[in-house]
């Protein structure tokens, strides 16, 4: 398992709720960035994952775990939103068809919108088709998949061929812990990642491109 060095990523693994609250608002009223905060329980939630991955942590941590994050994020999402910015522009994301898991979707999402973009969330276990069919709606030059379970790779290729048997003019990021090099050449996105905060990045590129 990774060596985790931040004391708020550890407290996410150890499910110690109270520590958690205590560090975000500590580093809140320190006047750290909540981009930073929110990186460093992404890291613990990356361990969770990969713990639920081998069989060292069971379905009900992992779901006490993304509850955590999910509470912490309701503090967070306000002050990562500009609510002064107009759309940047128009992203549709989902987790693929078989795959139920959201939380790394919704930081994402979160993440997004507070950087004055449109999202578009299909949520999770999405058919392919469906993905095609938002992509045409709303002209979306991007689409974000998200996967956490291994066995739902075959399920994130298939997806992913499918948009672009379409024909449609969109990017394709691809996000999850379980991404790495292998699963992006099989999978074939144009990028992939384990990092949410990431997707702002590509996004940028994206729509610098668009524009």
């Amino acid at each position: 398992m990774a060596l985790l060095t931040d004391d708020l990523s550890k407290a996410i693994v150890e499910l110690d709720e109270d520590r958690v609250k205590e560090l975000v608002n500590i580093r809140l009223e320190a006047g750290l960035m909540p981009l930073d905060i929110v990186s460093k329980l992404q890291e613990g939630m990356t361990e969770v994952g990969k713990r639920f991955e081998t069989g060292e942590y069971f379905l009900s941590e992992l779901i006490m775990a993304g509850e955590i994050m999910k509470e912490r994020m309701v503090d967070l999402e306000p002050r990562l939103a500009d609510v002064n910015s107009e759309h940047r522009g128009t992203i549709v994301i989902g987790t693929v068809k078989d795959d139920i898991h959201d939380l790394g979707k919704e930081i994402v999402v979160m993440l997004l919108k507070g950087s004055g973009y449109n999202v578009i969330d299909l949520g999770v276990d999405v058919p392919a088709e469906k993905f095609v069919d938002a992509i045409r709606q709303n002209k979306a030059p991007l689409l974000a998949l998200s996967v956490l379970l291994t066995s739902c790779v075959e399920s994130m290729k298939k997806t992913i061929d499918t948009v672009r048997a379409s024909g449609l003019d969109v990017k394709i990021l691809i996000g999850g812990a379980i991404v790495d090099d292998k699963v992006k050449e099989f999978c074939g996105p144009d990028y992939g990642s384990t990092i949410a905060s990431d997707a702002v990045k590509i996004a940028e590129e994206v729509f610098g491109k668009v524009s």
